[in-house]
């Protein structure tokens, strides 16, 4: 009786840091499950090492030690994942043909409930959201491995060099010299526009934007759609690596490869800090509307200046708790997580 009590007191303890764990293998992985694999695996090996855990650090340090290790031998094998535009030029829409690549290739969308624990400091959790946005995520795959850990510990999740230091088992000069090296190279690909200004919750002006792409993309209203899109907005569609820059070849895209979008519903859902929807394209065999994709918007200067599709819907779907089909009147499902 008293080694069930101990054991699902430890349960208890160690469950407690799943969120925060999965936000923090996502970032060192840029993988979804592959950040729910490590957890379980931190987990696992938490439970089973337990007895010899000290208690010179608290619990909350030493599983982000097994994590850490977990996260670093997955990574050995080198793979970055990317988006589309790290890894090829843009496509004009004349010679536009999809090719796809391995699922292991892309940086992958989560659902904002599964990594960003719950806080009560905004600054903190505007942080936090800030460090799961697609464009932060695809600089931090660029870095090599311990310098993702550095970044991820000093600059998302506030630890003293000290403290990190421990957990690699190095010096505070090497820990710091890290963080230089790591800053550097996320401040060239800040310099080559990646990012997207979104506030905290969204203000009014972007909460409007919002509403028109929705009324414009599910009425295929490529005149509307245009108005809301900057002169240089970027369109990315993984699987494939075609990616699209410029409204002129995204709706001609969209008229024509991806004509069988017309008609489509979105939902709303909380996806990488960003604005996104799940999108239902018409099923017309089955009726209703069947998944198609999951849009993760990026907005600047009051325009949609990346639209990106992920379009493995038995994957995402059920991840971000979402129908595999919706009947004619959509807007009575409950958002996804």
């Amino acid at each position: 009786m008293g080694n069930g009590t101990v054991a699902a007191d430890l349960d208890l303890a160690l469950e407690k840091h799943r969120t925060e764990l999965t936000g923090y293998c996502y970032r060192m992985l840029g993988s979804s499950f592959e950040a729910e694999d490590a957890v379980q695996d931190t987990l696992v090996r938490a439970w089973r090492s337990y007895d010899k855990f000290e208690g010179r650090s608290s619990l909350r340090s030493w599983l982000y030690r097994i994590a850490t290790n977990v996260c670093l031998d997955m990574l050995t094998a080198g793979n970055k994942r990317a988006r589309p535009m790290d890894l090829t030029d843009s496509t004009p829409l004349a010679q536009a043909a999809l090719a796809p690549r391995p699922d292991n290739t892309w940086l992958e969308p989560v659902p904002d409930a599964r990594v960003l624990p719950t806080v009560e400091d905004p600054a903190e959790a505007a942080v936090a959201k800030e460090s799961i946005r697609l464009a932060f995520m695809a600089a931090l795959q660029q870095l090599p491995p311990k310098q993702r850990v550095v970044l991820i510990l000093r600059e998302v999740l506030a630890w003293k060099a000290s403290e990190v230091a421990e957990l690699l088992d190095t010096t505070v000069a090497s820990v710091n010299s890290a963080l230089q090296r790591a800053r550097a190279t996320l401040a060239e690909r800040e310099q080559a526009g990646a990012g997207a200004a979104v506030s905290d919750p969204l203000d009014e002006e972007q909460q409007k934007l919002l509403e028109r792409y929705v009324k414009a993309f599910e009425g295929y209203d490529m005149t509307a759609l245009t108005a809301l899109l900057h002169e240089d907005a970027i369109m990315t569609m993984p699987p494939f690596d075609l990616w699209l820059t410029g409204h002129d070849d995204i709706t001609g895209f969209m008229t024509t490869l991806g004509a069988a979008c017309a008609g489509s519903r979105l939902l709303p859902v909380q996806v990488n800090g960003l604005p996104g929807f799940a999108q239902y394209k018409p099923d017309p065999e089955a009726g209703g509307f069947t998944p198609w994709s999951i849009q993760v918007l990026e907005i600047s200067d009051g325009r949609l200046t990346g639209f990106h599709f992920f379009l493995d819907t038995q994957r995402w779907f059920p991840l971000f708790g979402l129908p595999l089909h919706l009947e004619a009147e959509p807007d009575k499902i409950e958002e996804g997580a």
